[in-house]
């Protein structure tokens, strides 16, 4: 056999040996693969502790053999390109610190990491530092909650919640929760409101306290999270189709070019370097929050109703900064 033996390789030719159920022990591996007895050993013994394979040793046939019939060791087979994928993934890892997943995420990447070949290029570490990913902000959520309200998803059991929306008290509301949903740095939850007998959905940061309930419920079956919130401009939902169109100017434009907004998005250019772009959404909240942050660089030109709704609001911030501007300093 070739010289060069890296420890993926003969954790595989282990994991064979185990699986043709002929008791294989420590010295005949190490005899087989040409190795010595205490590398078969360490094998063995980081196959049992960090990969929690189901290996017992049988004193009857002197060797060891698999407990659980169907068990057999992941095999990864993996380029250069895919180990960087993955140490760049360990680092988007970073936007769910703080969530009931993050640990066993980094749990899940550690692992991987474990099983890849002892001469993985390591050029590939020194490379993740030259990548740095910038979390988007992120809401504050209770650790309580967050667990509670995921322990109900993944159980599909009835969850009580005080909710406090903007601008009202706090109530409580019961909810089937159908859909989690991570949205620039919040995380939400879509289901079923017994209060509104509705689906609706919930911010986990405005959720003041979280109680797992005793009944459990059914996901219907007509429910497609894709569908609902198909034509959303963000995560808000309605229930009629709105076409918006909106003008661009030449400097806006070419950021506008630069990315796909929305699925039902069309553009047309114009000769001035302008741009319309038109789009079909289910609601406006979202979307016209994104279209103040263009400042004068954006003009809604339908539906009236939101033309005059951005227009107002634009003068009511001009009336705020005349204001500012008129109190004198002291």
């Amino acid at each position: 056999m070739a010289k060069y033996k890296p420890q993926h390789a003969r954790l595989l030719f282990i994991d064979r040996k185990l699986r043709e159920k002929r008791y294989p022990n420590r010295q005949s591996l190490a005899e087989e693969w040409e190795t010595s007895y205490k590398t078969i050993q360490r094998d063995l013994d980081y196959m049992r502790y960090e990969l929690d394979a189901p290996i017992e040793y049988s004193a009857r046939y002197r060797g060891y053999y698999y407990t659980e019939e169907q068990y057999q060791l992941p095999a990864m087979h993996l380029r250069e390109r895919d180990l960087f994928a993955i140490y760049l993934a360990e680092k988007l890892l970073t936007q769910y610190e703080g969530t009931p997943i993050y640990n066993s995420l980094c749990s899940v990447f550690r692992k991987i990491e474990d099983s890849l070949p002892d001469k993985a290029p390591a050029c590939l570490h020194n490379d993740q530092q030259l990548f740095t990913v910038l979390p988007p902000f992120t809401t504050v959520i209770s650790p309580e909650v967050l667990a509670t309200v995921f322990d109900c998803l993944r159980t599909s059991t009835r969850l009580d919640i005080e909710y406090h929306s903007p601008n009202s008290k706090p109530m409580w509301r019961r909810v089937d929760p159908y859909q989690g949903v991570r949205f620039e740095g919040d995380w939400y939850v879509v289901g079923h409101c017994h209060v509104r007998q509705a689906i609706r959905t919930f911010s986990l940061a405005r959720i003041q306290a979280a109680k797992k309930g005793t009944e459990r419920f059914t996901r219907p079956a007509a429910f497609n999270f894709e569908q609902l919130f198909g034509s959303h401009f963000g995560i808000h939902r309605g229930e009629e189709e709105i076409e918006v169109c909106i003008h661009f100017n030449r400097h806006a434009a070419a950021y506008i070019r630069e990315r796909q907004w929305h699925p039902t998005q069309r553009i047309s250019e114009q000769d001035d370097g302008s741009l319309f772009l038109t789009l079909c959404v289910n609601h406006l909240s979202g979307l016209r929050r994104w279209l103040l942050s263009w400042g004068d660089g954006a003009k809604v030109l339908s539906p009236p109703a939101l033309a005059d709704d951005i227009r107002q609001t634009a003068l009511r911030m001009a009336g705020v900064a005349e204001e500012k501007q008129s109190v004198p300093h002291k």
